[in-house]
């Protein structure tokens, strides 16, 4: 086979179905590749974590290796592959940035294609050379922050990136023109979820066709997911990004937008980031490759808080608040130098005399009491300064959390305060009982909160059952005496167990508390097992034998009724063992009196439920 690959006038180049041109020239390149690797400092490979902190905080580094498959490849019109133009394209991306006054980036990153391969193709008249080694584009970026903070919900940011034209059509790295891309970017942290999404626009001067491809502005979008994990060093989750060309043939076409999805991973040690991951195209534009790969590293300095602003971190500072110098000293590092022993000096500049400030290291104010002379105020005692003291008139414990410094401990957070909860680690309700308040809610007062009370307004004994916790033995429910166990007989008889004398003797009791209840119908009921007509002679026994029980308690027999249903009412299957207990029972309906129920009618004959 020749070195060349004819290829016939009806094949397609990059998607799009070619045209017949008699010109004998091959048509010269754009910028293909489609990956624009984030600025230096960003937890993303494309999108933005945007950590703009600090004041002439540098980032350097570059993506290592960015290797893409098939970028840009030949199809006939069935959308089958022919060949390759571009089979394998290896970039790096050295680049720079700097943080500016703890809300502002330049950043600069310059594209070199270290390898370029591909096959020849001759379409009709037309030559395609596979494109050589070449650098790119050089990137010069912008972004300013206009609202949030690093690490918060949300920190949004507005930018540009002018990309000058130092590549080579002839090798597909640069439009021969400056391309402007504006952007817009929002970035946040959620516990330990962390994301990021940008829109822009993508400005080109390029507006020719390419094998009529329309090539021009486009519009640029991306998004990205992840965790933050192994003590938040750890960044992993998916990105996506792609563009789509602002042209009426092609916006929001298939074909005239280029996407892609990568997932990825980035790991901090000490000011050193290091990164991998692996993309795929998701439609077939040109510049979109089967398959991608990244590995990068950057040296990226983490950001140390510096409030009074005089080089020394917080974490080293003696005086955080107060603009000094470094000591080295952990005792007066960072602080104001100390005056000489004829200067009375005042280092926080309070203006009370460091031989008569309590505070000589915190402005404060004057005080007739020694102790608290020059020092910062505190109403409330508690030995966190009114300035930081988030409840300033309530004395509270000093807490890194600045929303809660200073203020009572509330530790089940339901509003009621530690020193007055009664309940201090379940969240509850406030109440006028000293012994309740802030104490989940308990209607039955037997102990058991409402929300894991199987009984919230009947007492009962706490139970590790959920269908019984909080429930008594016997109670008045819904037309009812229901019992918490059921009442056992011998197996095949209507003698009652000793196990049951608790639940009779319950069931009993409560009758004797509710007179109102003039009359009670005892229902027996039996599984499907044997023969219908001995299982209702065994169920009217059994309800006869409780009704039998508790009138030798003292309960008066005109109250009772006993009526066996037999296997005529299952309230459960019979095609397991579990079913049929529960359809063996003896159940108490409060048949006047009481909050009475109608007795259903009866189920006609062989109405017991089948599996």
């Amino acid at each position: 086979m020749s070195h060349k690959k004819l290829v016939p006038a009806t094949f397609a180049l990059g998607l799009i179905l070619l045209g017949g041109d008699a010109s004998a020239q091959a048509q010269r390149g754009f910028v293909l590749d489609r990956f624009d690797p984030s600025e230096r400092g960003s937890e993303w490979f494309v999108l933005d974590s945007l950590d703009l902190r600090g004041h002439l905080r540098p980032s350097a580094g570059g993506v290592v290796g960015a290797w893409a498959y098939k970028p840009l490849v030949v199809y006939d019109r069935d959308g089958n592959y022919v060949s390759s133009l571009v089979e394998h394209q290896l970039f790096v991306h050295p680049g720079a940035s700097v943080v500016l006054w703890n809300r502002a980036r330049a950043a600069i990153s310059m594209p070199i294609a270290l390898v370029q391969t591909g096959e020849p193709v001759v379409i009709g008249t037309k030559t395609y050379s596979p494109p050589s080694t070449a650098a790119g584009d050089l990137r010069l970026a912008a972004d300013v922050r206009l609202f949030g903070k690093h690490g918060g919900l949300v920190t949004g940011a507005l930018g540009a990136a002018v990309y000058l034209p130092t590549g080579s059509r002839d090798d597909y790295t640069s439009d021969g023109y400056v391309r402007v891309t504006p952007r817009a970017t929002v970035a946040g942290d959620v516990s330990l979820f962390t994301y990021s999404a940008r829109v822009g626009w993508h400005y080109r001067a390029l507006t020719e066709d390419f094998e009529q491809n329309p090539l021009g502005s486009e519009l640029t979008f991306g998004g990205a997911a992840g965790v933050r994990v192994a003590d938040r060093k750890l960044v992993v989750g998916p990105e996506l990004y792609g563009s789509s060309i602002l042209d009426s043939r092609s916006f929001l076409k298939r074909r005239g937008t280029p996407i892609e999805a990568l997932l990825g991973a980035h790991y901090t040690v000490s000011d050193l980031r290091f990164g991998g991951g692996v993309a795929t195209g998701l439609t077939r534009g040109w510049g979109t490759p089967a398959l991608r790969a990244f590995l990068s590293a950057e040296w990226t300095p983490g950001f140390k808080e510096d409030d009074d602003g005089d080089g020394v971190p917080n974490t080293e500072d003696a005086c955080p608040t107060i603009a000094g110098v470094r000591t080295g000293d952990a005792g007066t590092n960072g602080c104001p130098p100390r005056p000489s022993a004829h200067d009375p000096g005042d280092r926080d500049g309070d203006g009370i005399a460091d031989r008569l400030d309590a505070c000589p290291d915190a402005a404060g104010v004057k005080s007739d009491d020694p102790a608290k002379n020059g020092c910062p105020p505190d109403r409330d005692g508690d030995g966190v300064s009114d300035l930081v003291d988030a409840c300033p008139d309530v004395p509270g414990p000093k807490s890194d959390d600045l929303a809660k410094t200073g203020c009572p401990l509330d530790r089940d957070g339901d509003g009621v305060l530690d020193d007055k909860d009664a309940c201090p680690d379940a969240a509850g309700v406030a109440s006028d009982d000293p012994l309740s308040h802030g104490c989940p809610p308990d209607r039955d007062g037997d102990g058991v909160s409402d929300d894991e009370d199987a009984c919230p307004d009947a007492p009962g004994a706490a139970d590790p059952d959920p269908k019984k916790n909080g429930c008594p033995l016997a109670r008045v429910e819904d037309g009812q005496i229901k019992v918490v166990e059921q009442v056992k007989f011998k197996l095949g008889s209507a003698e009652i167990l000793r196990d049951s004398d608790p639940t009779l003797l319950a069931i009993a009791t409560t009758l004797k508390d509710h007179p109102e209840i003039a009359k009670v119908r005892v229902e027996g009921h039996t599984d499907d097992t044997g023969q219908a007509r001995a299982n209702m002679r065994l169920s009217q026994k059994r309800a006869e034998a409780v009704v039998t029980w508790l009138t030798s308690y003292g309960l008066d027999k005109r109250r009772f009724e006993a009526k066996g249903f037999g296997v005529t009412r299952p309230v459960d299957s019979n095609a397991t063992e579990e079913g049929r207990q529960n359809n063996r029972r003896v159940e108490l309906h409060i048949a006047s009196g009481g909050g009475a129920k109608p007795a259903p009618k009866p189920a006609p004959s062989g109405a017991a439920k089948r599996p």
